[in-house]
């Protein structure tokens, strides 16, 4: 069973008379890409400047690793690669250049740093000046900065804005090599839902300061569950059977039944309309999207900023 490398526990923070993180607690395993969603003002940036310890949280703990960010700070901080805003970078130099001076400090060798100029997909412009890289690559060569000291969770707030359709894939590649291959934690905020679907093992969504929805976003075959819809001659009819055979609660939508159901109960459920004498016209799946999950726990996803 996976480690967990970030742990946040019973964790709140009040800015005046305003509670804006309620009492959250949440575990991010090695190897997993944690999605962390939520409406603007809902308290993402703030739970990571928490973890991060730009600010200080009000109660709870925050673990990096096992180490405790309050009592074993620099050891917690020696785990984590972060980008929160536009990494710093010189501009003038090169990216190996730039990739070198940050390894000095860290007294990182010049292995490691062929290393990440290669997973980031940046080693045939890696002695290209950096004022030239379009801003897909001058992501990519922050993730490469942050990743030098093979911490064993990276923080990535809305990491792909501003990019183009193709930087947005290149990074999700990436990151997806870096966390199911390396190992490395991936916990990242975004307010790109279809990318996140893409992107991500597990979510937990956060509105007015507190999670309300944690989902596992990738699924083994058998726990495999859709939303499907069944269009019959006699929805009452299906619908009491649904109801008093399987304990769904299905949902009437123009006339037709929808319903959600693991995938291998689907052919019981046609049999059972079936002997019921009901004529079944169409079963159609209806994809369960990440968007539908984040609306669904926001009510809607509308908040001030």
């Amino acid at each position: 069973m996976a480690n967990t490398v970030l742990e946040l526990k019973n964790v709140s923070k009040t800015f005046g008379k305003r509670k804006v993180i309620d009492d959250i607690s949440l575990e991010v395993k090695e190897g997993e890409i944690y999605g962390f969603l939520g409406p603007n003002g809902s308290g993402k940036t703030t739970t990571i400047k928490m973890i991060l310890k730009l600010i200080e949280s009000d109660s709870g703990e925050i673990k990096v690793n096992g180490y405790d960010t309050k009592k074993q700070f620099e050891k917690a901080m020696e785990c984590i690669g972060a980008i929160v805003e536009n990494p710093d970078m010189y501009k003038y130099m090169s990216a190996i250049d730039n990739l070198k001076l940050h390894a000095r400090i860290r007294n990182i060798g010049e292995d490691r740093i062929q290393e990440v100029i290669e997973l980031v997909g940046l080693k045939e412009r890696a002695k290209d000046k950096v004022g030239k890289y379009s801003l897909g690559m001058k992501q990519r060569l922050g993730l490469a900065l942050t990743l030098l000291h093979k911490p064993k969770v990276l923080i990535l707030d809305e990491p792909t804005n501003g990019l183009d359709p193709a930087g947005i894939k290149q990074l999700r590649d990436i990151l997806k090599n870096i966390s199911h291959k390396s190992g490395v934690a991936v916990f990242v905020s975004s307010h790109i839902l279809s990318e996140m679907q893409l992107m991500c093992d597990r979510v937990a969504v956060i509105d007015n300061g507190k999670i309300v929805k944690v989902e596992d976003i990738t699924h083994s075959e058998e726990d495999i569950i859709e939303k499907i819809e069944l269009r019959v001659n006699d929805t009452q009819k299906a619908i009491n059977i649904l109801k008093e055979k399987f304990g769904i609660k299905p949902k009437l939508e123009e006339n037709n039944v929808e319903i959600t159901i693991k995938t291998e109960e689907i052919p019981k459920v046609v049999k059972e309309l079936v002997i019921a004498d009901i004529a079944i016209k169409a079963v159609i799946p209806k994809e369960h999207t990440l968007e539908e999950i984040f609306f669904d726990a926001t009510e809607g996803g509308k908040k001030d900023e």
